[in-house]
């Protein structure tokens, strides 16, 4: 299952899925309505994924690590 993420306004009673969802969306959908948030948004830049996005943050902690390639390529 694949989850979409993205801000519109409702036209006569349907919400537009923008133009770069609609080739990959093609199955039936859960809807869920929440309403506008109350800060103000750009909805073009609300609608484009940063790819920070779509990685969970890592599970360890990384600050200091230092990447040793010549250590890596003996494992």
């Amino acid at each position: 299952m694949q989850a979409y993420e993205f801000y519109a306004k409702p036209e006569n009673g349907a919400i537009p899925i923008p133009e770069h969802y609609k080739n990959l969306i093609t199955e039936d959908v859960k809807v869920i309505v929440l309403e506008k948030p109350p800060w103000k948004f750009n909805r073009d830049e609300a609608n484009v994924r940063r790819k920070t996005d779509l990685l969970p943050p890592p599970a360890i902690k990384t600050k200091g690590f230092k990447f040793n390639r010549e250590e890596a390529n003996e494992r």
